[in-house]
């Protein structure tokens, strides 16, 4: 049985490598051509020993998730479709600003936590996404996207903040951050890194002592009583709580901010009082929000709040002195906007009535 070299960090390649009586060496020449250079074809390793290379082709292979769609915006945001078997499938989003480009990578096929408003969570739940399925998306994308090993990145910054909760998958996403951070890897630095969550309180402590990157947290909502309603997991770990890891991660944190995620909901949680009650809620956490007008898709019951008030809203918190932004909507005509993401999920837990697309339907579109 093969092992897929993309399921190791240098740590776990290097371990492997001394099982097979070679040197840490080899392991970072190869950690280098994987994901550096891009290069699955062990005969393209041109500076390792050819014994070595066949030895490779035996024992291993590097196989990223296969592409099965591509699709382009009209505002140059680019979704991909990647099969990760089973009948499952996950997305992930390429945005390209002028100062950076962020890729939005999943962890899950699908996501437990049901947060109301998000259309993965409505899709269910299948399994946690491998080490190679995570760092593979990023993988993908930049032999897609054309990237030049000596030129300039063409993908600038990663954000776990696609398909699923990182912090639910912690082992495999913890290992995919350590390649994304690795000199001999991709080399991005652990401020252009983010963990998105919606608040699993002991993960979030765990994230901070082995892997600190910027963090981002689903927040949603500026009270217990509501947040229970959009983001269930609250019920276990209520605001009061997060407030408090937030503030703990912060102490090895490489950004002094957490970034606050809020969904605006017309007539939900968009109003005046709740604005203020975001200011009450957060005054002892340094941070910013970033204010996301809701991206409908088909069955949700909410609204998008009307831009007045969305620019209303964002007022009373920049006059109390935090930096808000409002995140522009982008790739929503290809379903690429934040919370459009759905994949195909074949859940085999919950909602048994979901529709269920084949992958090899999905390769025919």
């Amino acid at each position: 049985m093969t092992v897929n070299l993309l399921d190791f960090d240098a740590a776990g390649l290097e371990a492997f490598f001394a099982e097979q009586g070679e040197k840490a060496f080899r392991a970072r020449q190869v950690l280098r051509w994987m994901h550096r250079f891009g290069q699955s074809d062990f005969d393209a390793m041109t500076d390792i020993a050819k014994s070595l290379r066949e030895k490779l082709k035996r024992i291993a292979t590097i196989v990223p998730p296969a592409i099965v769609s591509d699709r382009l915006s009209d505002d140059g945001t680019r979704k991909f479709l990647f099969d990760v078997g089973g009948g499952n499938a996950v997305e992930t989003v390429f945005i390209p600003e002028d100062d950076r480009g962020t890729l939005c990578v999943s962890t899950q096929a699908g996501c437990a936590l049901d947060c109301s408003f998000c259309s993965t969570g409505k899709q269910g739940f299948n399994r946690n996404l491998t080490v190679a399925e995570i760092i593979g998306q990023l993988w993908q994308a930049n032999r897609a996207l054309g990237a030049d090993p000596a030129g300039e990145r063409i993908i600038s910054n990663v954000v776990l903040m696609g398909m699923g909760e990182p912090l639910a998958n912690f082992e495999n996403s913890v290992t995919a951050l350590r390649l994304m951070l690795d000199d001999n890897a991709y080399g991005l630095s652990r401020r252009r890194v983010t963990v998105s969550t919606s608040g699993l309180v002991p993960v979030m402590d765990r994230l901070r002592d082995e892997c600190p990157v910027a963090l981002a947290v689903s927040l949603h909502a500026p009270n217990d009583a509501l947040r229970d309603e959009l983001v269930p997991i609250n019920r276990k770990y209520p605001l009061r709580e997060l407030m408090a890891a937030c503030q703990r991660y912060l102490e090895k944190a490489p950004r002094d901010f957490v970034t606050f995620e809020y969904v605006m909901l017309d007539g939900v949680n968009d109003s005046d009082d709740h604005a203020r009650q975001l200011l009450a809620l957060t005054h002892d956490v340094p941070c910013k929000f970033n204010l996301i007008p809701f991206n409908p898709f088909p069955g949700s019951p909410y609204r998008r709040t009307p831009s007045p008030r969305i620019r209303r809203f964002a007022e009373i918190l920049m006059n109390a002195g935090v930096v808000t932004t409002t995140r522009k909507t982008r790739g929503d005509d290809i379903d690429a906007a934040c919370g459009q993401l759905a994949g195909q999920v074949r859940d085999k837990t919950r909602r048994a009535s979901n529709r269920v697309i084949d992958i090899h339907e999905a390769r025919s579109r």
